[in-house]
Order: structure tokens, then C-alpha cells, then sequence
């Protein structure tokens, strides 16, 4: 390849490996309004959105199979660094990494963005806690259609390097809010004409008998709470209804990620079917 990136950076105390490594840590991400992209596959969906790349590092080895991305992130004005396996590893926040990841800009809209828009389905996190149920849930919203991910206050931090693989570069399609209270938000999104559906195993009814009704072809933000406890009471009031995924089997409940997918599914489902619309269909998993 003809582009010249300088020489390779190999040691980590480089000013810039300490300023990208330091982005591992929340507040520093917070100051610095810069997040940690690492894959090629994160790296790619982030060079899809033009700018949001600052920084690209990647090894020799990742140069050599990923140059296109590299001669991109160049064209959009990111400094392209090539560097060390010793580097990339301090760089890096998974086992085995990849050889390439990408220093992005935040992404998040504000909550008035995303209504402003008329979305008709939504996905509010409630108290969610672990990165990798929440990147998840985004992957599956953006599967499934849904206009954005609200991370209430209480949630962890989109932004969290786990959260971002878990994602699959799903954090740079959908619109992504941190959103503050989730009593504000709710009333944010009922007053944009949106029906709030709370996931809850306990009081819901099962959503195979809330889907005849045609509740789900309407505008809806779905509401999901913490991992291990689910929605407090407080919370749960501030919804239309709770809905439950019902379990058939002996299964004691199914995982936040699990039952976010089932019940975005039955929405984009309804709400496809009711607008005549049709879907493409792609592999479960990459």
C-alpha cells in the first residue's frame, strides 16, 4: 500500500498509547468525549459514520489485512498509527486481540433527537449493570429495528469497552441516549405518542395473549430492568402494562438479553406486518 503511516510506535509509554489507553477508564472517556473501538469489525462500523473516527492503531500484521481501513480513516482526516504487538496488547482490552481499534468520538443524541423523529420502537434501560447483557440488547434493538437505546441513568456505561464488543457496531447505527431519570424519560416518550410496555415475569401478562390485541403494531418503548432483580415497583407503575415472556418449559426466567430479543421481535413483527413492510434475512451470528 502507498499510504505512509511513520514509523511504528512500539513503546508504551508514547504519549499517544498512554492518551488512548487512559480511555479503558470511564472518567477519562467522560473528560475526553472519546470512546475505544477494538475489532475490525467495531473499527469498520465506525468508519461508516464519517468523523467519528480520531485515531486508528492497528499492527503490522492488521495493516496487511485491513490497509482498506487504514487509506479510510486517513481520507476522514484520523491519525493512523501502526504499532507493536506489545503496544496493541497494552492498548487492547480483550485476551487475544485482533491487531486493530479505533479511538471514537461519542456518539449519543439528546432524548428530544430521538423522539423528535417519531420513532415506533424504543428500548429503555433501566438499572441494567453488566456491559455485555446491555451491549447486547443494543445489537438486538438495532436487529430489530428499533429507532434508539435509552441508558437510563442508574445503567452502565454504553461506552464501556465490553459494552462495545458485545454491541458488534451496533452503538454506531442506532441512536444511542443516556438518558437521566427513567420517570423523566417515560414521560418524555408517552408525551411523543408512544405506548411503555415493562418486561416483568412477575405481574405481566404473557405476551402471546397481548399480541391479538394489536398493542404491539402501536408506538412502543420497551422497558427493561436490572439483570438480577428486574423493575422495582416504582418503576414498573410509571408503565402502560407489564408484559411477560412466558415460559413454556421448566426454566426458572430468561436472561435480560434473551427476553429483549423476544419481546423487540413480537413489536417489529406487528408493527412490520401492520405497515405492510418485509425484512432481509441474515445469519444468526458472525
Amino acid at each position: 500500500m502507498s499510504e505512509s503511516y511513520g514509523a511504528e510506535l512500539t513503546s508504551i509509554r508514547s504519549p499517544r498509547v498512554k492518551a488512548a489507553r487512559q480511555l479503558a477508564k470511564r472518567a477519562m472517556r467522560e473528560r475526553a468525549g472519546l470512546f475505544l473501538a477494538e475489532g475490525p469489525q467495531a473499527a469498520g462500523e465506525a468508519l461508516a459514520r464519517d468523523g467519528v473516527v480520531t485515531e486508528l492503531f492497528l499492527t503490522a500484521a492488521a495493516r496487511s489485512r485491513h490497509g482498506g481501513m487504514a487509506a479510510q480513516a486517513s481520507r476522514q482526516g484520523a491519525a493512523v498509527h501502526v504499532v507493536s504487538g506489545e503496544v496493541m496488547a497494552e492498548l487492547a482490552q480483550t485476551v487475544t486481540p485482533q491487531g486493530i481499534l479505533a479511538v471514537c468520538r461519542f456518539v449519543d443524541v439528546a432524548l428530544a433527537a430521538l423522539t423528535g423523529a417519531a420513532p415506533r420502537l424504543v428500548v429503555i434501560l433501566a438499572n441494567v449493570r453488566d456491559p455485555g447483557n446491555a451491549g447486547t440488547v443494543l445489537r438486538t434493538a438495532d436487529a430489530a429495528g428499533a429507532a434508539g437505546v435509552i441508558f437510563s441513568d442508574a445503567s452502565v456505561d454504553p461506552y464501556n469497552s465490553k459494552c462495545v464488543r458485545a454491541s458488534a457496531g451496533s452503538i454506531f447505527h442506532s441512536r444511542l441516549v443516556l438518558g437521566g431519570p427513567v420517570a423523566d424519560t417515560v414521560s418524555h416518550l408517552r408525551a411523543a405518542g408512544m405506548r411503555v410496555l415493562a418486561a416483568d415475569g412477575r405481574t405481566g401478562q404473557p405476551l402471546d395473549e397481548v399480541e391479538p390485541r394489536g398493542v404491539l403494531a402501536e408506538p412502543t418503548a420497551w422497558l427493561f430492568g436490572n439483570e438480577a432483580w428486574g423493575l422495582p415497583d416504582d418503576l414498573l407503575a410509571l408503565a402502560d402494562e407489564p408484559v411477560a415472556v412466558p415460559i413454556y418449559g421448566q426454566a426458572e426466567s430468561l436472561n435480560l438479553a434473551a427476553a429483549a430479543a423476544v419481546c423487540l421481535y413480537a413489536s417489529a413483527r406487528a408493527q412490520r406486518s401492520n405497515a405492510g413492510g418485509d425484512c432481509r434475512a441474515v445469519p444468526a451470528t458472525r
